[in-house]
């Protein structure tokens, strides 16, 4: 298949991008920084330089047209103000959905976070980013493209196991390596799993595809 993946420099899209092409996959890694293109190409991934802040909508739409599925992974990073997680955790991932849209793209999958279903409890910065992804999932969920929001928890760079617990109960608080998340994206996509789903993402005890099967049945 044919995957656009939205801030395809991050640490998450690195490993999904890494996934995608030792499965066959194409990847276009959408990135700001010309100077990210030898890492994304390493990864096995087409670098795309596209400002999703800045960008007409033609060119993002042009940048995404023809692909299966759309993966937004971005975020404004923690140093950022609260106006730059508007711009990208939010704007960015609509920016996204109206190119999808578009394009005729009907896969989307948001990488979100644990939090998001209630972001006043958010405290200093993380209040800002919460509302900017529950912002952007609310946008998905009314966008009528075929969605799969994944809120992992605390991300770690512990080797992932493959295990995981999920659930579409939010509010939960625990840990999940990276490339478990990455994993459990490319399940997503590849095998077609959660779609129409909103879930949680942890650390856990349950075989990816196990996992994921048992929310198509909820």
């Amino acid at each position: 298949m044919d995957v656009a993946i939205a801030g395809g420099h991050g640490k998450i899209a690195l490993r999904l991008e890494r996934l995608l092409a030792a499965g066959g996959h194409r990847a276009r890694a959408l990135i700001r920084n010309p100077d990210h293109a030898s890492d994304v190409a390493a990864a096995g991934a087409e670098p795309v330089v596209l400002d999703l802040e800045a960008a007409d909508a033609a060119t993002v739409t042009d940048a995404v047209r023809s692909a299966d599925a759309v993966v937004f992974a971005a975020g404004a990073g923690p140093g950022s103000g609260p106006a730059r997680k508007r711009t990208v955790d939010y704007g960015a991932a609509v920016a996204l959905i109206e190119a999808a849209r578009a394009a005729g793209v009907d896969r989307y999958v948001m990488v979100s976070s644990i939090g998001a279903h209630d972001p006043a409890s958010g405290r200093g910065d993380m209040g800002p980013y919460l509302k900017a992804k529950a912002d952007a999932d609310a946008a998905l969920l009314a966008s009528g493209l075929r969605h799969t929001i994944v809120r992992p928890g605390g991300l770690t760079d512990e080797p992932g196991t493959g295990l995981v617990t999920v659930s579409t109960e939010l509010g939960g608080r625990a840990s999940v390596p990276r490339d478990d998340v990455a994993a459990v994206l490319l399940a997503t996509l590849v095998d077609e799993a959660a779609v129409g789903v909103t879930f949680e993402l942890f650390a856990g005890d349950t075989p990816i595809a196990e996992a994921l099967a048992a929310l198509d049945g909820t």
